[in-house]
């Protein structure tokens, strides 16, 4: 199980990383681009992938991971329960949404 402060420890650790509400929720964002949210209510996050990373992440750990049941989830994000992901793998986890909002270098 992860708590909320470490979600939001592990998230605010990336570089640049930044916390801001976003309507009932909060938002992790690096350059003005949400790479994570949080849902203190329902003890979850949500995660942006591409449609592989997705794929992956979910068929390897469908019981803490599955995309957000709408449009939303077409586009790579996923949910993630808090109550039931380890801290390495929701730690990779994270470390893959960032690198995907993370601007490309030139």
């Amino acid at each position: 199980m992860v708590s909320i402060e470490t979600f939001r420890k592990l998230a605010l650790s990336f570089s640049e990383a930044t916390e801001e509400p976003h309507f009932e929720k909060t938002s992790f964002r690096v350059k003005k681009k949400i790479f994570a949210t949080l849902d203190v209510n329902k003890n979850q996050g949500v995660l942006k992938f591409n449609e592989i990373e997705q794929s992956v992440f979910c068929a390897s750990s469908e019981k803490f991971f599955y995309p957000v049941p709408n449009k939303w989830g077409e586009q790579g994000w996923t949910i993630v329960d808090l109550a039931k992901v380890p801290e390495p793998m929701l730690q990779d986890a994270l470390s893959v949404s960032y690198n995907n909002v993370l601007p490309k270098k030139r």
